[in-house]
């Protein structure tokens, strides 16, 4: 056959197919077992008859070419034939795959990326046909995902994918599903709990408590080699060694029975009598304290040794007739122990027979915690606005004439401003005096040469308003009292003494200065309790000088406000404390009888000052639980960029005739401490 023929050949095979497809769907029922007889026919083709024989529509990739050989010598299933059709793809690197109801053949590299049936469930799928592509998530519960890729890695075809993804500990793999029932059947197999059952170790001569950290150190070290791979969560179960301290074993817990024993060797081997330097069983212990106060610890010890030592029958819980006390060896934990404290390295000096010694660090380990801490945000807001106003009218006349003897006045006098218009008129001709604040309207007549002021009207109005914000921060350990003064140290007298000998004597007079703190005072005590609630004892003190007393013959006048209290807050809430909302109205007023009262002339013989002052004050609290040292670097760090960003901004604009151009700034926080960046949304 020529080459200008084989594309027409190519399209009779095609005519033929699809006239054997009518004539199948004319002769074949649903259900019926089928004959195959497809000889070096064209992928395309045969395709057309699978899609008519499963009832779905079938899309060849332009890329998929060939021919294809597919005959059964007997009738089989349709499930069969579309089985043995997927066969004859896979050997010539194609595939088909399956999408919203469409069957798409397409090479087999391409699979992965059009595959839409994804099973989510743990076992193999089910639905598709072994010889289809699809992605399956298997999610795993105890063996560690990135350790199962390099195991199944090997058995997926090359075409295909296998991925870990730690966070949530599971795999995707996306492969032909029959090999993916295998991989299935390996996972089940594979992903099983590998973890002993609790071991509890007895000891004889070493205290739990010590030997806990140790040994769990020597274990965590020999299995360091064996953790995940960098950026991968290592999810392997590792060995759990804790301390009992009342019946003072181990209880232990590893990943497989030969750690476990590995353990009991260790313990066997330190597990031996401690002696003293001459060779004989030591009674002296000496305990390191990591976070108590070694004086204050030893001196509650002392305490409760005495309180033991005096009633021994106190602590012991009454048997039953036939059993055994658990508190048998109370009585002998009682007998002469002796705590000391060592300031210098923060530790205990225990003199004491061991079960006594047991007792003890049970309680020192109980007593021995990282305390929580308190940050306490105080905010004190003080809002005032005052407003005055004033009006007089003022006016003097000369009653007679020039050269009288008697010459009579006549007008008003009021003490509008603090002035009245004969002082003002007298001491603004010697200038010794000015008007009074706003403005001021006034006529002056002038006789015998002189100019008088005759008419004085007086208009004044007054605002001011005040916001002022104070927020003092405290953080202090768990009952714990803090203290926090800002403010000034300022003099008072208590007392004087003057010399009034008039002799040759000498004169000392002296005073008695007191000093006392005027400013903000903040003194807080928290007490956290299990569920998060805090106790605050509080004492808050806001006071400043009056400014018109400071040069005052007495002294200085104090405004104080103090708040004392006890209250609960839930971590985190803000609490108001209390507050000041007083509003003062002042009036007075001065006028002529019977003409003051007349209608608009009336306010030509009166003078009128009124005033409105009105001040909102309130106190707000805020505690937030600090329990771990991450969290109080972070509170730390994030005061510390605050401070940094105030300072930065606050830099002076440049200058040549003032070379000056910059301001001290706190350095930056160094990379190992540096607060991660804050989430866009919580």
């Amino acid at each position: 056959m020529t080459p200008s023929r084989l594309p027409l050949f190519r399209t009779g095979i095609l005519l033929l197919a699809m006239l054997c497809n009518v004539a199948f769907a004319q002769t074949t029922k649903p259900g019926d077992p089928i004959t195959l007889n497809f000889n070096n026919a064209e992928i395309e083709a045969v395709a057309r008859t699978i899609a008519l024989i499963s009832g779905m529509n079938v899309v060849v990739d332009p890329r998929v070419k060939g021919t294809i050989t597919l005959v059964t010598e007997k009738p089989v299933s349709r499930s069969v034939a579309m089985a043995q059709f997927l066969s004859s793809l896979r050997l010539q690197g194609f595939t088909m795959v399956e999408s919203a109801g469409l069957l798409k053949v397409v090479p087999e590299a391409d699979a992965k990326l059009q595959s839409g049936a994804v099973e989510t469930s743990d076992s193999a799928p089910k639905g598709a046909s072994g010889g289809q592509i699809v992605t399956q998530i298997f999610k795993l519960n105890f063996e560690s995902a990135s350790n199962l890729v390099a195991v199944l890695r090997p058995l997926i075809s090359p075409n295909n994918t296998i991925n870990a993804n730690p966070g949530n500990n599971s795999l995707v793999i996306t492969d032909y599903a029959d090999n993916l029932r295998r991989i299935a059947r390996i996972i089940a197999a594979m992903d099983v709990s590998n973890a002993t059952q609790v071991e509890v170790l007895e000891l004889k001569h070493a205290i739990a408590v010590d030997l806990a950290p140790l040994v769990l150190k020597l274990i965590d070290s020999t299995a360091t080699a064996s953790g995940a791979a960098p950026g991968t969560a290592d999810t392997s179960f590792k060995t759990t060694v804790i301390a009992e301290p009342r019946s003072n074993t181990l209880v232990v817990r590893a990943a497989n029975t030969a750690r476990v024993e590995l353990v009991k060797s260790l313990v066997a081997k330190l597990d031996q009598p401690g002696l003293s330097s001459n060779g004989a069983l030591g009674n002296i212990h000496v305990v390191y304290l990591k976070n108590a106060d070694a004086t204050k610890l030893a001196a509650t010890l002392r305490a409760a040794m005495g309180s033991a030592a005096t009633n021994p029958q106190s602590s012991a819980t009454p048997s039953t007739p036939g059993t055994t006390s658990a508190n048998a060896s109370a009585p002998a934990a009682t007998s002469g122990g002796q705590v000391q404290a060592d300031t210098a390295t923060n530790s205990l000096i225990i003199t004491a027979p061991e079960p006594q010694y047991r007792q003890l660090r049970e309680v020192i380990e109980r007593l021995d915690a990282r305390r929580a801490q308190v940050f306490v945000e105080s905010l004190i807001a003080e809002v005032s606005a005052d407003r005055a106003a004033e009006f007089g009218i003022q006016w003097q006349g000369v009653l007679g004439k020039n050269g009288d003897s008697v010459i009579g006045l006549l007008g008003t006098n009021f003490g509008a401003g603090g002035k009245n218009i004969v002082s003002l008129g007298t001491g603004a001709a010697a200038g010794t005096v000015g008007p009074a604040r706003g403005i001021n309207i006034g006529a002056a007549q002038q006789t015998n040469g002189i100019y008088a002021l005759g008419f004085l009207a007086r208009f004044l109005e007054e605002s001011g308003a005040g916001n002022v914000l104070s927020t003092p921060n405290l953080l202090t350990l768990d009952n714990e009292e803090a203290k926090i003064v800002i403010g000034q140290n300022v003099p008072f007298v208590t007392g004087q003494f003057t010399n009034t000998n008039t002799g040759n004597g000498a004169v000392n007079p002296f005073q008695t200065i007191e000093r006392k703190d005027v400013g903000l005072t903040l003194k807080v005590k928290p007490q956290i309790s299990e569920n998060g609630t805090v106790k605050l004892t509080i004492f808050q003190e806001v006071s400043s000088v009056q400014a018109s007393t400071v040069n005052a013959t007495n002294g200085p006048t104090t405004n104080k406000r103090t708040i004392e209290s006890n209250v609960l807050v839930e971590d985190g809430s803000v609490v108001v404390l209390g507050g000041l909302l007083q509003d003062e109205f002042q009036g007075s007023g001065e006028k002529v009888p019977g003409l003051g009262d007349l209608p608009l002339i009336g306010n030509l013989f009166k003078s009128e000052s009124r005033g409105r002052k009105k001040t909102n004050l309130m106190v707000f609290l805020r505690p937030v639980v600090v329990r771990d040292g991450a969290a109080t670097e972070r509170l730390s760090l994030d005061r510390y960029e605050q401070m940094r960003s105030g300072m930065k901004d606050a830099q002076p604009l440049p200058s040549v005739m003032a070379p000056v151009n910059s301001a001290p700034t706190l350095p930056e926080a160094s990379p190992a401490v540096k607060p991660a960046p804050k989430a866009s949304a919580n």
